[in-house]
């Protein structure tokens, strides 16, 4: 355990420390309310981390006279044989500090270097969309990715009016997945053994290790009503999944797949023109797609719903003047990988994934 666990840092007003669960309520209360947070943000992904993969969470809580005003969260992650870092946070796309003021961001992200200091950790990574010059006070190097976007689309009042604002021949693909036989349905956690085959089957496709089980099943635990969970059928065979989590008048959709033998009937267009019209209909005024990089395929899907480009500005905050590899660097061994990946049967796949999965932040 770091020393800070127990510390805290005060200024005149300002006091700054880690969070314990009966935190919770005060911790959601900010972060319902504050207009950058994303479902991320909120303590069941803390819990969820946690429980399923055993990281250490540090979520740091600024209180002036007694009241929130500023949270970071944190998760210390350390795979095998290399140091560790502080990300906020992991397996999704933001983290990043919500605070009312500047100094208050400035404090949170000061205690955060500390902590990664105590940890031995090589770096802080804040995820979220700050450019480079938020961090100038920072008196340590300070790398930044800034090539992927996030897609965010703008809802309308009601999903007629959506509907109203497609292309026809946008309209057109959805239909086709109607005229093909594919229903749409609601689905619960008991539903999690179906959801599960169609996403591992779609990640081992991929060449990608998936998340376990037991990691959804902690969401929808922890998220509760703030978690829901879409299922596709065609002539009751389960060809497309998807589960989308919301706070604060936004949807994100962090996880969806499709079975590819069945991509033709267009089982992704169902799925997600359900999802929309369920955030349009509901009061929601955002939906997150999530990470794409532009002009490529998940982008220009993206796109056509009316999503726009948001940057993501990933910045690393380099506790020993560690270089920060490219995502080029390695990609030869990443595709000989996710070749080896594919080749394997399922149920391999789903033993060893989950145990590599945990590791990768991404």
């Amino acid at each position: 355990m770091f020393q800070s666990a127990v510390r805290t840092i005060s200024t005149i007003n300002l006091n700054i420390r880690i969070v314990n669960n009966s935190d919770a309520g005060r911790w959601d209360e900010y972060v319902e309310k504050h207009p950058m947070a994303l479902p991320y943000h909120l303590f069941a992904w803390k819990k969820a981390v946690e429980n399923v993969y055993r990281h250490r969470a540090y979520y740091l809580l600024a209180e002036e006279n007694n009241h929130v005003v500023g949270v970071l969260p944190l998760i210390y992650m350390k795979p095998p044989f290399i140091s560790g870092q502080l990300i906020s946070l992991p397996f999704c796309d933001v983290g990043d500090v919500l605070a009312g003021d500047e100094k208050t961001r400035e404090n949170l992200l000061s205690e955060a270097i500390i902590l990664a200091r105590e940890s031995k950790s090589r770096r802080v990574e804040l995820r979220g969309q700050d450019q480079q010059s938020s961090y100038q006070f920072i008196n340590l190097p300070v790398r930044v990715q800034s090539h992927k976007v996030r897609m965010f689309l703008e809802l309308p009042d009601s999903s007629e009016i959506l509907w109203d604002r497609f292309k026809s021949k946008h309209r057109s693909q959805i239909r086709k997945a109607e005229k093909n036989g594919l229903v749409f349905k609601w689905g619960s956690i008991e539903d999690l053994d179906d959801f599960y085959y169609v996403f591992s089957m779609n990640m081992r496709d991929l060449g990608s290790p998936v998340h376990s089980k037991a990691w959804f099943a902690a969401v929808f635990k922890y998220f509760g009503e703030s978690a829901r969970m879409g299922l596709v059928y065609h002539e009751n065979y389960l060809t497309g999944v998807g589960i989308i989590l919301s706070v604060n008048r936004k949807i994100s959709i962090p996880w969806a797949s499709t079975l590819k033998e069945f991509n033709r009937f267009a089982p992704n267009m169902l799925l997600y023109w359900n999802f929309l019209k369920y955030a349009a209909d509901n009061g929601y005024s955002h939906f997150d797609f999530g990470r794409s990089t532009t002009d490529e395929g998940t982008y220009k899907f993206k796109a056509q719903w009316g999503a726009r480009p948001v940057p993501l500005h990933w910045h690393h905050i380099m506790l020993n003047g560690e270089k920060l590899h490219s995502d080029t660097s390695s990609s030869s061994a990443r595709d000989r990988i996710a070749k080896f990946w594919q080749k394997l049967p399922l149920p391999l796949a789903n033993r060893i994934g989950p145990s590599i999965r945990r590791h990768i932040s991404l």
